[in-house]
């Protein structure tokens, strides 16, 4: 087994804010500080003590006003190592827009998801009324800094024809997390204590609802799985917009609600390329980090830690562009890193999948079949991506189902973009490839050394697990704006380079993976003076 070289960083920091404000409650400040809470560390070894805040917060005397009709709900206070907190509750639905201010520790609030929480109405899959039903327009507003807490069975849902702008910055991200998290009972091994956030839209998917419907058609439908009362989503407009969320942390999500199913922290469907996504950390989820069916996902900065299932799940004809990618598994927790379709009798839908991933960084830590699974004659292409296996007994790296993802030639006329592509990867696994469905490994490894500077025996240098070291900076990086301008041409290969800060400031920490320079440890929550 390969050791990974690790340097932890800890500390206090103490970052220049920017003003945050609004004009629906009493303005909380124009700037100040934030007091990092150590938190409570977890897992193996065991939890260390959490340790006393310099700074605690106060909780609110009362909920912030909203103008939404239904308001929110006054559930009392709830405490914790950080200090009290006022719980308002979000209504049912939202049918008006409405902004969730942020408030500093001296009135301190966490907004509450209790059930299913809807934002508008489902406006079906066209914007016109041609199918029945009228838009709502409602845009959900959560500044940077606010912390919502899910209970048990508890989602936030976007609904078609309405818009979430939930945008943080690098020093004050927001952050969806458990009533757990804030009592300080979570470890860095917890999960599960909530559902997570779903966004649909009107964009193009696959595997319709309907028999009748042709796959990416207005008409093709498909339902949210692992909800009790499901939201549609689909359309064919793939530009559609469900909103913008960026410097956001989900933590501790994956509530089992219906049918066996489990939410992941982040689930899109059919989202359009008008949905702007950046810098999203999915922390212990306890189904996928992400998965997104169908639609348009652009996505610059993921961070995946310690998800039950797969980190990056993609499907139903999603066509994605990610850069910026750390996915690093708990030790022996875990399926894959990457999960791509599925094997089934819908594989000629189209839009057929075309997912590109560049600059990213993968740790598998649980023995495994593989860490990368591409199948359902996906395509998929990996750009300036490092793999490393850090199981105790080895798992392989990359496995590709069907022979026709190995081969089959571009063909715009059946939206083939051609095999599935490897351009500087580097594999640090003591077994590179395995075979899979009516593929060998073999074959597998021969489409991988098609690409340029790829590298099978590769072994890494990482520092804190991400951050490149020596050998990496050694890799010649491949130019990925020559396949779609949404990319930048970073230079380098794997997800950092050495001194890079970008995963800093929006992250937490944990003993999975430390970002240092961040909101503190994942199990705790940070204090903003003001």
């Amino acid at each position: 087994m390969k050791t990974i070289n690790r340097t932890i960083v800890m500390g206090v920091s103490l970052l220049a804010l920017a003003a945050c404000g609004g004009e629906e409650i009493v303005s909380p400040g124009t700037g100040g500080n934030v007091i990092i809470n150590g938190g409570g560390g977890g897992g193996t070894p065991a939890p260390s003590p959490t340790p006393t805040p310099s700074t605690t917060a106060t909780a609110a005397a009362d909920c912030p006003f909203i103008a939404d009709p239904q308001g929110l709900t006054d559930r009392g206070t709830i405490s914790g190592p950080t200090g009290s907190y006022r719980l308002c509750q979000l209504p049912a639905r939202f049918n008006r827009s409405s902004q969730l201010q942020f408030t500093n520790a001296d009135a301190a609030v966490i907004y509450l998801i209790d059930g299913q929480v809807d934002v508008g109405t489902d406006g079906g899959p066209s914007a016109d009324a041609s199918d029945g039903l009228t838009d709502t327009d409602v845009v959900l507003t959560i500044e940077a800094g606010v912390i919502l807490a899910g209970l048990d069975g508890s989602y936030l849902n976007v609904n078609r024809g309405n818009e979430i702008q939930a945008n943080g910055t690098a020093q004050r991200p927001i952050i969806f997390t458990s009533q757990q998290n804030i009592r300080g009972e979570n470890t860095d091994n917890s999960s599960g204590n909530w559902g997570g956030l779903i966004l649909n839209g009107r964009a193009p998917v696959t595997d319709c609802l309907s028999n009748s419907a042709t796959p990416g058609s207005v008409n093709c439908e498909r339902e949210v799985e692992g909800t009790t009362t499901p939201p549609r989503y689909g359309g064919n407009d793939p530009a559609d917009s469900s909103g913008s969320v960026t410097f956001v942390q989900l933590r501790y999500s994956g509530t089992v609600l219906a049918n066996g199913d489990e939410l992941q922290a982040l689930t899109t469907g059919g989202v359009g390329s008008g949905t702007t996504f950046n810098n999203i950390m999915s922390f212990n989820s306890a189904d996928d980090g992400v998965e997104f069916f169908g639609g348009r996902v652009n996505m610059t900065g993921l961070v995946v830690v310690g998800a039950e299932d797969d980190s990056i799940d993609t499907d139903t004809g999603v066509k994605a562009n990610l850069q910026y990618v750390v996915a690093v598994q708990r030790q022996d927790i875990g399926d894959t890193i990457i999960e791509a379709d599925s094997n089934n009798t819908l594989e000629e839908n189209t839009p057929r999948q075309n997912t590109i991933i560049s600059n990213a960084t993968f740790i598998q830590r649980r023995n495994d079949d593989q860490v990368v699974r591409i199948r359902g004659r996906a395509d998929y292409t990996l750009l300036n991506t490092i793999i490393v296996d850090a199981s105790s007994n080895g798992t392989p790296c990359l496995r590709v189902d069907t022979i026709e993802t190995l081969t089959r030639a571009a063909n715009a006329g059946i939206d083939e973009a051609g095999p599935v592509r490897f351009e500087s990867v580097a594999l640090d696994c003591a077994t590179g490839f395995r075979d899979g469905s009516g593929t060998t490994a073999a074959q597998v490894q021969a489409q991988f050394d098609a690409g340029s500077n790829t590298n099978s025996m590769f072994t890494n240098t990482l520092t804190m697990t991400y951050i490149n070291g020596s050998n990496e900076a050694g890799l010649v990086a491949f130019d990925p704006t020559a396949l779609s301008s949404f990319f930048d041409n970073a230079g380098f290969v794997g997800a950092a380079a050495a001194g890079d800060t970008r995963f800093e400031g929006w992250t937490c920490d944990s003993s999975t993976i430390a970002f240092g320079n961040n909101t503190g440890a994942c199990t705790s929550l940070p204090v903003y003076s003001s």
